[in-house]
Parts: C-alpha cells; sequence; structure tokens
C-alpha cells in the first residue's frame, strides 16, 4: 500500500514538471476558435452569408489589421497579443498546435514556464507587428500563432541542436526519417526564405512573420543561455505541407 502510494506521488510530480504552458497554450488557442465563427461549431454566428459576415468581422476585431496597427488607438495595439489565439481554418490550427506541442514542450523544458511564457508572448507579438510594419498599407487581416510557434522553433535549434527528429518530407514519400533537429529547422527556414522572396501581396501565409519570429527565438536563446550547456535529446515531430 506505502509503494503503492508512492509510486502514485512519483507520478503527480512528474506530472506537475510537465510542459504546462505549452498544454493551456493549446488548449486556449483550440477553445478560443471552436467558440469561433471559424470553427462552424458555434450556433450563435448562424449559417451561410451570416456566418461569413461574422467572421470578417470577428477577424477584425481580433486579428492585425496593419494599416489600422499603428494608430493612437489602445485596442489596436493589443491586437498582435490576442491574434496569437485566433485561427482561421481548422488546418490553420492543427497545423499550428502540432508544431506547438512537438517544440513547445521541451524548449519549456530547458526554459522554465514563467520565461517560456514571457518568450512566446513577447516573441509573437514582435513578429505579427514585423510584418504589419512592413505591410502598412495593406488591409489584410493577420491572425494565428505561427510567429510565436516559429520562435520557439528558432530557440529549440539553438538550445537543442542535436535532438533528433522524425519528419515526413513530401518528396520523400511522406517516408518518416530522423535527422538531426538543426537539419529539419534550418530546411524549414530555408522553406520559409524562398516563400518570403516568391509571396505576393494579398491573402496568404504570413512567411514574413514566422522569419522574424524564428530570428527572434534564435536570438534570444542565444542572448539568455550563451556559456551554458545544451542539451541534445530524442524527440519526435512530423513535418510536412503544414507551415506555422
Amino acid at each position: 500500500m506505502l509503494c503503492h502510494m508512492i509510486v502514485r506521488w512519483q507520478a503527480v510530480r512528474e506530472a506537475a514538471r510537465g510542459p504546462v504552458v505549452t498544454h493551456a497554450l493549446i488548449a486556449g488557442c483550440g477553445v478560443v476558435f471552436v467558440l469561433s465563427p471559424a470553427s462552424g461549431l458555434n450556433p450563435v454566428y448562424g449559417t451561410g452569408d451570416e456566418l461569413l459576415s461574422a467572421g470578417t468581422a470577428y477577424f477584425r476585431r481580433w486579428g492585425v489589421v496593419p494599416d489600422e496597427l499603428f494608430t493612437d488607438t489602445p485596442r489596436a495595439w493589443l491586437t498582435p497579443l490576442t491574434a496569437l489565439f485566433v485561427h482561421g481554418s481548422w488546418l490553420h490550427l492543427l497545423g499550428n498546435m502540432l508544431f506547438l506541442f512537438v517544440f513547445g514542450a521541451m524548449a519549456e523544458e530547458r526554459m522554465g514556464r514563467p520565461a517560456f511564457l514571457v518568450f512566446y508572448l513577447c516573441t509573437g507579438y514582435l513578429a505579427l507587428a514585423a510584418y504589419a510594419a512592413a505591410n502598412a498599407e495593406s488591409a489584410q487581416t493577420l491572425v494565428g500563432a505561427s510567429g510565436a510557434i516559429s520562435a520557439v522553433l528558432g530557440a529549440f535549434l539553438y538550445l537543442l541542436p542535436r535532438a533528433r527528429v522524425t519528419s515526413l518530407f513530401p518528396f520523400l514519400f511522406f517516408l518518416p526519417l530522423r535527422f538531426p533537429a538543426w537539419l529539419v529547422l534550418l530546411f524549414w527556414f530555408a522553406l520559409q526564405w524562398v516563400a518570403a522572396h516568391r509571396a505576393e501581396s494579398g491573402p496568404g501565409v504570413a512567411y514574413l512573420a514566422h522569419l522574424v519570429g524564428f530570428s527572434l527565438g534564435f536570438l534570444c536563446a542565444w542572448a539568455r543561455y550563451r556559456g551554458t550547456t545544451r542539451v541534445s535529446r530524442p524527440a519526435t515531430a512530423t513535418e510536412g505541407d503544414s507551415q506555422p
């Protein structure tokens, strides 16, 4: 009986030391999405044209609108923060949360919970603000956690470069292959760089926010943890067409 209680207590302690912030961020994004008109599950927003109209208004209220951000309106300056929890579709949400689940847990463990939360919110805010500054005349709404998650990838590259991750590459017929994290993440960064230079104006993926977030994440990790021992340990990841 005593041994059983000790084992259970150790299990509880292990769970308490888990990636609480990462799981809370994933849960928060999931709840916000389900309650939003984008999910199509909330009857409050109606159906058909009514739902489409509600979705447009919702994104403009909580997302970043570049040509409105740099104004004297305090609410506009909050949108790079609120936009981190808003997603435009199920695919958008699931793709981002997959990356956060895989890479966020180990980054949080390395940084610590409070530091990881501040890091996530601040780098995400700055990534979206930088995208808005570069497209200051655009009225296209920007939503999603991709800037913050890209920062997590950048920090992961610095903190755990030799951790091996399982990746799915479409040009390799989606075979699950294990590569060092530095190879996978640098390849991902290169894809974002090429896509950013080929991207046209208008609706689409904010590749610039990805690049800014990744660079900020790497630089923050370098500034904070340089001179300390970096960790090498196994991890699993799935990387394919979905980009954060």
